[in-house]
């Protein structure tokens, strides 16, 4: 506190700030917003007027339902620019999760109310035929919850070893030998295609049982697939698109030829909500 720093009463500096006193108590609770001193014998609080607009800028925060964390990272920054390079950075989070929670909401819709058929065609629905493909992949057991997470680290592993391997020949896919929900856990497999099969090879003979590496090679085959956005990828909407896949396979007389598959053909980081970043695809014959 400067000296001679005039100090105003909580009652004073809640009219300037345009807040309530019982929410200045609050902030002072939560670590955001604490007095600039507090008297030992009364216990009232008092604040500087320089405090008001950080006072102004949590309140206007919180109405973002901006997690208390976060508000500290924004309110602490070094300068308005550090600030509000934090608020776009929580505001992006939270237009990925709106957009996901509008798939999830149409796919419910769509269920709730018996249109299934009129939720699938929203899906285009093609073939494609993929060569013979070397891949090192690494394998588990994982529920619904942990998949997300899961993916992306083991995709992340697997992209590193493939500098080992002669480099990646085409997009890393995500292979589900069985269902994947909140209470079965697959097994789930992913894979990264590679150049060099003898490398392969070595690099999983290295890499030992630590996350269930391996190498094979997958026969060509054609693949029935439906391309979706960033948003449609979170589970259960995801699903949406499966069954879309699978009542087109029936449609066109085809036959189910192994496990399903997502492949990610995008940088997923750099991809915005409504973008393309994955197939949703079967093996078909």
């Amino acid at each position: 506190m400067n000296v001679g720093e005039e100090l105003l009463t909580i009652g004073t500096f809640a009219a300037r700030a345009r807040l309530s006193a019982k929410a200045l108590r609050l902030y002072d609770r939560l670590g955001l917003l604490a007095p600039a001193h507090v008297d030992e014998a009364s216990g009232y609080r008092y604040y500087r007027a320089g405090q008001v607009e950080r006072a102004r800028l949590v309140a206007l925060l919180r109405q973002l339902d901006m997690p208390l964390a976060r508000i500290a990272e924004v309110v602490e920054a070094p300068d308005g620019a550090a600030a509000a390079d934090r608020l776009d950075v929580y505001w992006a989070d939270v237009e990925e999760r709106l957009a996901g929670q509008r798939t999830l909401a149409e796919y419910l819709r769509g269920r709730l109310s018996g249109r299934s058929s009129e939720m699938y065609g929203k899906f285009v629905v093609e073939t494609v035929d993929v060569p013979e493909q070397v891949l090192i992949s690494e394998t588990r057991h994982v529920l619904a919850g942990e998949l997300p997470a899961w993916i992306g680290a083991s995709l992340g592993r697997l992209e590193e070893a493939a500098k080992e391997c002669g480099g990646i020949t085409a997009a890393p896919f995500v292979v589900y030998h069985s269902e994947v929900s909140m209470e079965s856990d697959g097994p789930v497999e992913a894979c990264v295609p590679v150049a060099d099969e003898a490398a392969a090879r070595a690099w999983a003979e290295a890499a030992g049982r630590a996350h269930q590496a391996r190498v094979r090679v997958e026969p060509a085959r054609r693949l029935a697939y439906t391309r979706i956005t960033k948003a449609q990828v979170a589970h259960p909407q995801i699903l949406a698109a499966f069954e879309a896949v699978e009542q087109w396979v029936g449609g066109q007389g085809l036959t189910f030829d192994g496990p399903s598959r997502e492949v990610y053909f995008a940088d997923w980081d750099a991809a915005g909500p409504e973008d393309p970043v994955c197939d949703v695809a079967f093996p078909v014959r």
